[in-house]
This record gives structure tokens, sequence and C-alpha cells, in this order.
């Protein structure tokens, strides 16, 4: 709207100016909503948090949870279910007589499935033998396998599904334990949640190096994630078979060798690191340096920075930098060094730090796979 002369303002009537009034606010609530939805572009370009959706009715993650799928099929008409099939659940069988009149022809059984869940509190005591050696040593027989700690493994398990999948909150989930009868408090069930998770890491870190020694692809993405309280990347590692996911604070090339490694945490120059420094262009005298020294295989980062320094490949002032790519090489010869990725293609978009050994670009974001 073209601005009006003081004059002009000054000459309207009261309905005019009433009407020029409410008009002119319509143009400011525009404006605000405009400059609103700019903001909120530039933070989440700038990987920033934004704001938070406080709607007055917006349902909590535990109705979300909880909501069934809708029928996709039938036209919404839901299908006669067929026989009942327990695969999960091992079924004992029981038999029920009946009470028949002589003469009476057995005709086997009839099944009739019921499905049920115990839920009771169990105690137990091990009275674990204790001896003194003839030397004077104490000896005390070892808990079995599976017992760490004064709470079970099925304890254990129950609080983790509760917490994690069921999204109960620790406080419900103490006062649903002390009902069942489970003593055990707040604290204690923050330390079940978050203590001694090491046996979870391994078994994240197996699965991922076995799906790098034997799949034939894998699909790669990342994506702002937030932890701890600071902005990060979280980078997806899998196929139709599993999924895997990190968080770090970067999504650089480097970063993504790192993860390739899967756990590993060496730095190896092999024939496969040096073709990699070929390819990304670094200085053939630097190349020929890192080929003929004794030193091929380095335990960590500190060790592989030390030698990086003594070859005085640091001090080099050149693009491209060549501590950079001599490092993502050494990464590179690791990942092959351990039998990882042997003829596997990577497949992603068109995002530069996946763009590493047999590498595809077909990536259909509607169809990426999700951690079950």
């Amino acid at each position: 709207m073209p601005k009006l002369p003081s004059y002009a303002v000054e000459g309207l009537s009261s309905a005019a100016l009433k009407d020029l009034v409410v008009e002119l606010l319509g143009e400011v609530a525009v404006l605000k909503q405009l400059v609103a939805e700019q903001r909120e572009e530039i933070a989440r370009l700038k990987g920033l948090k934004g704001r938070p959706d406080i709607r007055p009715n917006k349902p909590s993650g535990m109705e979300q949870a909880s909501e069934q799928k809708a029928w996709s099929s039938g036209g919404g008409k839901r299908r006669g279910r067929g026989k009942k099939k327990l695969s999960r659940v091992a079924v004992e069988d029981r038999v029920v007589k009946a009470a028949v009149p002589a003469g009476s022809r057995f005709k086997g059984y009839e099944p009739f499935i019921v499905q049920d869940l115990v839920i009771q509190p169990a105690a137990i005591r091990f009275r674990r033998e204790r001896w003194v050696t003839p030397d004077g040593r104490t000896v005390v027989a070892p808990l079995p396998a599976g017992i760490d700690g004064h709470f079970g493994p099925e304890l254990r398990r129950f609080v983790l599904a509760q917490y994690h999948q069921g999204q109960v909150t620790v406080a419900r989930l103490v006062t649903l334990l002390n009902a069942i009868g489970i003593e055990i408090s707040k604290r204690q069930v923050m330390r079940l949640l978050i203590d001694e998770k090491d046996r979870f890491v391994e078994e994240a870190r197996a699965v991922l190096r076995t799906g790098l020694e034997t799949a034939t692809w894998v699909s790669v993405d990342d994506t702002g994630a937030r932890h701890k309280a600071t902005n990060g990347f979280c980078t997806q590692i899998g196929n139709d078979r599993f999924a895997w996911f990190a968080t770090t604070g970067s999504k650089s090339r480097l970063n993504f060798l790192e993860l390739l490694r899967a756990g590993h945490g060496d730095y190896v120059i092999n024939a496969e690191a040096l073709a990699y420094m070929r390819s990304r262009s670094l200085a053939g005298p630097v190349i020929r340096m890192l080929a003929e020294q004794d030193d091929k295989h380095f335990a960590d980062r500190a060790v592989w920075q030390a030698h990086l320094e003594r070859l005085g490949i640091t001090a080099l002032e050149v693009l491209p930098d060549p501590v950079q790519i001599a490092s993502e090489g050494a990464l590179w010869g690791s990942v092959k060094a351990h039998g990882l990725l042997p003829d596997t293609v990577i497949v992603s978009d068109d995002a530069g730090q996946f763009n590493v050994g047999r590498h595809g670009l077909c990536w259909v974001h509607s169809e990426r796979l999700v951690g079950a």
C-alpha cells in the first residue's frame, strides 16, 4: 500500500480512518508472521533449535505411542481373523479332561489358546560358599552368569522396556515396581537405566561390524541432532537387514570414515590408504614419504598425529590439506584392513562426505530405514 501524505490522512473522515487502521493492522499481522517464519528458517539453516511447539491440545508422546494405526485396506473394513499364531511365545500344552460316558471314542484335541501375563516379585538368596585355603586365602563362590548387582536380568529388561519403549517416567516406574512388591528407589531405577551399558554399546558395534563385513550395499545419511544440550549430527548406516545410528559433533568425511571403522581406533597405511590419497590429489612427495616409512600401523589418533609431526607433514601449508587427506586415507586403510566394506556399495545423496569407496547416488527419503 503506498504511503499517504499527511494532508490526505488529515482530510479523512472518522469512518475512513477506521477502515485505514483496520487495513494497516492486517498488513502488520501478515508482516509479523512473515518475519517469524523467516527467523525460524534462518535458525534451521544455522542448525539452531527452533521455537518449542506449545499448542494447548498437542498430544503427548505417550498418547502418540499408544495410538493404533488406521487400517489401510478394504475401505476401512477389518478383515476376518485367521488362526492365532504366537511366534514369540513358547506355547505350553495342558490337557483338559472331559467327563464322557463309557463307550465314547477319543477323537483327538480341540485347541484353545489363552494368552496371559505373569508379573510377580521374586527374590533369590544366593548362599555363596566361603572357603579358607591352607595358605590363608578366602575363596567365595562366584555368582551365576547373568547376575550383575542386586537386581536380576528380567527386572532390568522390564525397566528398560517400560522406560524406552513404553515411555513410562522414572517416578511412575518406581511407583509401579513398589506396588508389584519390588523394593527399589528412584536412584536405583536411574542406575538401571544409565549405568554399565557397555554391553549395549558392544552389541551395537558388533551389529555394525557384521553389516559392513557382509553387506553388498548400505545406505547412509545424516541429520542435525541435539545431544547433551549441544548441536550435533546423527549418522545412519544400514540396509534392509540392519540399522545403526551414531551422534557426533561433525558431519565431515573424516568423521564418516571414523564411523566406518566400527569401533576400531587405529590408522593404517596400506595399498588402499595410498590409493585413497592419490584419488584426493595429495602431493606425490607426501605419499612417497608415508609409503617409505617402516611404521604402517598406528594404535590411535595421538600416535598418528605424532607420526605426521615427526615427518613434518603438519607444518606444510598447501592445498589440499595434507594432514586431512593423509588422515582420511589412513582411516580408509583401517576400514579395509579390518575386512569392512569388501565390495560394498555406499548409497547416499550427493553429500560429499559420503563419497568414499564404491559410491552410488540413489537416495529416496521416503524409504529411509529405521531401527526396530
